[in-house]
């Protein structure tokens, strides 16, 4: 369906005058304010929208409110209105609002907030609601994910100004919302992760070339095992022939630990362990084992944990080995230690996917594009999730909460807001 023409009077709108703050009762009636029943449209085809905003930093409970505004129906070339389908809730988008992340986002008023304001959120499943005159390759009904960070997705609908270069088009055939609202960090983050710092491919193909007799492919640890990039890791691991020992922390009881055991097992991790059991001295034996007293070397170690468990990282990898950190989950602080670095000469990276995106936006797009062709194909899956169920009636409450529990204890899975009737 082709995009509504614009005229010149409506190019000359400013942006305030495209995003408006919902109509109440104290608002000039130069629209008819909204008394019935809420439809998706208001009079004069104006989209209502709400969204999450913040304008000071703190914890989510704390400072998070739902605000409400119009979209103007006349869309400025070269931009495009979107539908929210689902969006996921990271630790980073936490951090963000706690203001404890690595960059700060930009407080407007352009979503017409009494204060300058920012939306949080950075991943999300977007369908096209029009787009203006200026906007090639997009059209109504296709599904986009945001082509960078920050975005600002905790909301119902966006008017996303000169978009060429902001979205990503996807291709939706086989696909949930949910998978491909969660493509973009975690399981990206595994796969740069896994390529980038070791080439663990290349070392398992040269053992097998070489004639060594070896009992599998190249080895690799991490920490925080279960999380999303975890899950990823250990998945990616199966489908390139590596081989993968896997730390997680202990559940309540002894059966839930297990069962989580189980439940990475059967996503093809090799080794399963508990905190307690990795931090054991009885695992020098273990992993000695393993790598046939280090003739199949562990070189690659990803963390995301910090602490004693990053300690212990670094004790187990062999000599020339990387350590890559991605988080710090225990907030723990690790220092690099002298004695590994120049004996072992063990090299230490941090991994940052928001900045590996800004300098690779091409390579980006083709990893997405192979991660989602492995969920249609069945041989990659979504980490466990918990829906919210984001509706019009949705109260502030629930949505808040949900954003703040990201953080605390065992969760069943990652919190994401689905979007039914807004």
């Amino acid at each position: 369906m082709a995009a509504p023409r614009l005229t010149t009077k409506a190019l000359r709108l400013p942006t305030s005058k495209l995003l408006r703050p919902a109509l109440t009762t104290a608002t000039p009636r130069a629209v008819p304010i909204f008394t019935q029943k809420r439809h998706l449209t208001g009079p004069y085809g104006y989209h209502q929208s709400k969204a999450l905003t913040f304008s000071s930093f703190g914890e989510p409970i704390d400072v998070l409110s739902l605000h409400t505004h119009s979209i103007s129906p006349t869309l400025p070339s070269g931009s495009v209105l979107v539908r929210t389908l689902a969006a996921p809730v990271n630790p980073a988008d936490v951090n963000t609002i706690q203001g404890t992340y690595g960059s700060k986002p930009p407080f407007t008023t352009l979503l017409g907030t009494a204060q300058p304001s920012a939306v949080p959120g950075n991943e999300a499943c977007f369908e096209v609601l029009s787009v203006g005159q200026g906007v090639k390759g997009l059209e109504k009904g296709d599904w986009v994910i945001p082509a960078k960070t920050g975005f600002g997705t905790f909301r119902t609908h966006a008017l996303v100004e000169q978009a060429e270069g902001k979205l990503m088009r996807v291709e939706r055939e086989g696909l949930t919302p949910v998978q491909v609202a969660t493509v973009s960090v975690n399981p990206c983050s595994a796969y740069r992760m896994l390529k980038d710092y070791v080439d663990l491919v290349g070392l398992s193909m040269r053992w097998y070339r070489e004639g060594k007799d070896v009992s599998g492919g190249a080895w690799f640890l991490q920490n925080g095992a279960n999380s999303g990039v975890g899950r990823a890791a250990v998945q990616f691991g199966r489908l390139w022939g590596l081989r993968s020992i896997n730390v997680v922390r202990e559940r309540e009881t002894p059966e839930e630990t297990e069962k989580l055991k189980e439940e990475l097992t059967g996503l093809g991790a090799n080794v399963v362990l508990t905190e307690q059991e990795f931090l054991d001295r009885s695992f020098r034996d273990r992993l000695g084992e393993l790598t046939k007293g280090g003739k199949e070397p562990l070189l690659l170690g990803m963390n995301c944990v910090g602490g004693k468990s990053a300690s212990a990282v670094v004790k187990a990898l062999s000599p020339k080995g990387c350590m890559v950190t991605y988080g710090g989950m225990s907030r723990q602080s690790f220092p690099f230690p002298t004695g590994p670095q120049i004996f072992k000469r063990l090299r230490f990276e941090g991994f940052w996917l928001s900045e590996w995106g800004k300098e690779n936006p091409e390579g980006k797009r083709k990893m997405i594009e192979d991660i989602l062709n492995l969920m249609r194909e069945g041989k990659f899956k979504e980490s466990p999730v918990q829906e919210v169920e984001w509706n019009w009636e949705t109260e502030e409450k629930t949505l808040k909460e949900a954003v703040q529990g990201t953080l605390g204890g065992f969760r069943s899975g990652k919190g994401v807001f689905v979007f039914g009737e807004t």
